[in-house]
């Protein structure tokens, strides 16, 4: 842990690269193609305290999807090299994160078993992006981590607000997870993760 991970992806529909380090200050320069992804992601990088650097080219011609998913195929590919295997670190994070009338929850195992519970029931728009991908990205997030998350929305009206409190409270949660612990040893009683 704390080494600079590398990752790139190319496809028919995107070409990414992504660069992150954790246990930092959480500088990021982030050009995903999709502005409101950017935000999120500055969010992520900030709150978690990593440094991400990510770009992609993808074919938002079409729709913001595949640059969405992918970044976050991209981007969990390289959360699973820097975290695992995993040794003397907390494993377990949890964080509640509000804004203004917002509130989310994110409680996260660095199990190297991935699930997505996510109970965020919104639609519609916040600008030009699409709220559903919201869901998308944290599926494939936890796929290529292999970090188990739970996502709730506790209450909250504003979809802006809910969707940074959502990215805001997986990287607290996800930083909490990742303080380190020397007498966790491997913190499982299989002896791996």
């Amino acid at each position: 842990m704390g080494k600079i991970i590398k990752k790139t992806r190319t496809t028919k529909e995107t070409d990414i690269s992504c660069a992150l380090e954790l246990y930092t200050q959480g500088s990021s320069k982030i050009n995903s193609g999709v502005g409101f992804l950017d935000h999120m992601l500055e969010s992520f990088s900030k709150h978690g305290q990593i440094d991400l650097t990510l770009t992609c080219k993808g074919d938002t011609h079409i729709d913001d999807h595949h640059s969405v998913e992918d970044v976050a195929i991209v981007l969990g590919s390289a959360l699973r090299e820097a975290i695992f295997p995993i040794q003397s670190v907390e494993r377990f994070g949890s964080a509640n994160v509000v804004m203004d009338e917002a509130m989310v929850s994110c409680d996260l195992d660095l199990s190297n078993r991935p699930f997505l519970h996510f109970d965020i029931d919104i639609d519609g728009k916040v600008g030009q992006f699409d709220v559903e991908l919201v869901e998308e990205f944290f599926r494939a997030l936890v796929q290529a981590s292999g970090i188990t998350a739970h996502i709730v929305l506790q209450r909250g009206k504003n979809r802006h607000h809910i969707i940074e409190a959502a990215f805001k409270s997986f990287a607290v949660a996800l930083r909490r997870a990742l303080v380190m612990n020397e007498r966790a040893g491997v913190p499982s009683t299989k002896g791996i993760l």
